[in-house]
């Protein structure tokens, strides 16, 4: 258990310095080309996660996904398939939305890139909209035309 905390520690470590240094950085135009199409992207996969549909959702996932959430831990392709297909039945009407404003996007050299955010995510419960706002990491890897998540840091839970 302690080894997972030191890798999620390390690895949001590294990711917040790499964002440090790329928000210094310009916006180019291909940076805002990149941006609209990560924008497009983070839709597609949510309106999957909305619809429930979890062939849709995996299908924008790589073989290697990495699923990172500081309360569930670790995860790999097949046992983040599981865990939202068990969330789905227990919480059928669950949604997610990204929230405004807080989409940032940089690019990985010869890789994709990150996407940075903040998602909220809402239920009911005993009548009333239960929701909560928690930031996230993802790496969308570009694999020909395609582009596919192959991590994911979900934490603030």
């Amino acid at each position: 258990m302690k080894l997972k905390q030191i890798v999620l520690s390390t690895i949001v470590l590294i990711a917040t310095a790499v964002l440090a240094a790329a928000q210094a950085a310009k916006q180019s135009p291909e940076s805002r080309d990149l941006t609209e199409t990560i924008a497009r992207m983070d839709a597609l996969i949510f309106d999957a996660f909305n619809a429930h549909n979890v062939d849709a959702l995996m299908a924008l996932f790589t073989d290697d996904l990495e699923f990172y959430h500081d309360k569930g831990g670790l995860t790999n392709k097949q046992q983040t398939r599981e865990g939202f297909a068990g969330m789905f039945g227990r919480t059928p009407d669950i949604r997610r939305e990204l929230v405004k404003g807080s989409l940032e996007v940089y690019p990985i050299k010869d890789y994709g890139a990150i996407e940075v955010g903040t998602h909220r995510f809402c239920h009911k419960e005993n009548g009333k909209d239960d929701c909560g706002n928690f930031p996230f990491i993802m790496t969308w890897q570009k694999i020909g035309d395609s582009w596919k998540i192959s991590r994911v840091i979900s934490y603030g839970h």
